[in-house]
């Protein structure tokens, strides 16, 4: 069978706090002088088993803690990006959520310098380009979204867009209107997780409350027909994650994934990893293991490498964009 690890990507949906390995969580721990709970790497590994989201983002927010210094968030970036250009990506849009690290102090300041110093050298290290996008909370309230918009005010030269991500159920888009309203007047581009475990009733509201250019997951809009005709008529790209959607149980199996129907349909679905270090699988490992579960052909895989493209937010750099579709249609996959 043809191997599409390598195949010329873009990954849009990738949160860079969960790409943190076990064994750099207990490096940075050490380093920090932050206790864990679990005894080793192995012990942890262990507990990547989840029963939902909540359970996911319980431990998330835990190992997140070891998150200090722009030295931290230097070296979590540079090994993202160092996995990520191995497995074909050339281009990365990376949330990450200030929230939970400003409430242990840490600044906003610390994490967008220290990230920006991994950033600001990934094409000449790894030969990925990137965009930085500062996510919301969305359990927490409007008014902290508010304020962590003001705290990135200094920091926009280095934020293309606000997205919005965590517990999704009983927290609708329409929550952050007027914090959406404000980062559109700065200028910042707007995407925002809906219809991963909320119902497609998120995704409307995330289109026509928040005005979202992509959709982040929007698996659930495959259960509304009228949604699907707005979806596609529009090109509204949507983040699909599969390995992430496996293991926090909104699909059973892989080989019941939507994906090939989603396609079939004409969505504008990509593929990415969402937090890999949890979910068993960085962008190459999700393309190979949809193409072995739902037997997708190579046309069907190039669709998905270009429409990553096509959705990322490359306007400012359209020479780029083009470069990177030709490597995807001169790709082999022999």
């Amino acid at each position: 069978m043809s191997h599409p690890t390598h195949l010329p990507k873009a990954e849009l949906h990738l949160h860079i706090e969960g790409t943190l390995e076990p064994e750099l969580a207990f490096a940075l721990a050490s380093r920090n002088a932050v206790v864990l709970t679990h005894a080793d790497t192995e012990a942890l590994r262990k507990a990547y088993l989840f029963a939902d989201l909540q359970s996911f983002l319980d431990l998330y927010y835990e190992l997140m803690s070891v998150l200090r210094t722009e030295e931290d968030f230097e070296e979590l970036a540079d090994a993202y990006l160092a996995r990520a250009a191995a497995q074909g990506v050339r281009h990365a849009e990376i949330f990450f959520d200030p929230q939970a690290h400003m409430v242990r102090g840490v600044s906003m300041e610390t994490i967008v310098m220290g990230l920006s110093r991994a950033l600001d050298r990934s094409e000449a290290r790894h030969g990925v380009s990137t965009r930085l996008i500062m996510s919301f909370l969305r359990d927490l309230s409007a008014e902290s979204a508010m304020e962590t918009l003001e705290a990135a005010k200094p920091y926009l030269d280095r934020i293309v867009a606000v997205g919005l991500d965590s517990a999704e159920v009983g927290n609708p888009p329409e929550k952050f209107r007027e914090v959406y309203e404000s980062a559109a007047a700065l200028g910042l581009r707007l995407v925002a997780h809906a219809g991963e475990e909320g119902p497609p009733e998120y995704v409307w509201n995330a289109l026509d409350v928040l005005r979202v250019e992509r959709v982040d997951h929007g698996l659930r809009a495959f259960e509304d027909p009228k949604l699907v005709e707005r979806l596609v008529r529009d090109r509204i790209p949507l983040t699909l994650c599969p390995l992430s959607n496996v293991r926090l149980r909104t699909v059973d199996t892989l080989e019941r994934h939507p994906l090939r129907e989603m396609l079939a349909a004409g969505l504008m679905c990509t593929v990415n990893s969402d937090d890999p270090s949890y979910f068993g699988g960085y962008a190459g490992d999700n393309f190979h293991a949809v193409q072995g579960a739902l037997d997708l052909g190579h046309e069907e895989l190039r669709e998905l490498a270009r429409n990553s493209f096509e959705a990322a937010f490359l306007d400012d750099d359209e020479e780029r964009r083009a470069r990177y579709l030709a490597e995807v249609e001169a790709y082999s996959f022999d």
